[in-house]
């Protein structure tokens, strides 16, 4: 991995900073995105805080994409 290369965790958040910018600019207020986890062990566990947390960015971006599609198709 380059040093330039984001992690998963950092991408996450510029994801987030990138949508809350472009719904600021549209007008429209989304809920706050998924804090990032604090308790991780490091040891790779299935289940692990991670997947929790990497899921429900997922699914915060499509209900902020969901929410700028509709911003935008009611202008």
């Amino acid at each position: 991995m380059s040093s330039s290369a984001l992690s998963p965790a950092e991408a996450a958040q510029v994801m987030f900073k990138n949508l809350a910018q472009r719904a600021t600019a549209s007008g429209i207020t989304l809920r706050a995105p998924p804090p990032l986890p604090t308790t991780c062990c490091g040891r790779g566990c299935n289940g692990c805080v991670w997947e929790g947390f990497y899921a429900a960015a997922t699914f915060w971006q499509e209900d902020a994409q969901a929410a700028l599609a509709e911003a935008q198709a009611t202008r």
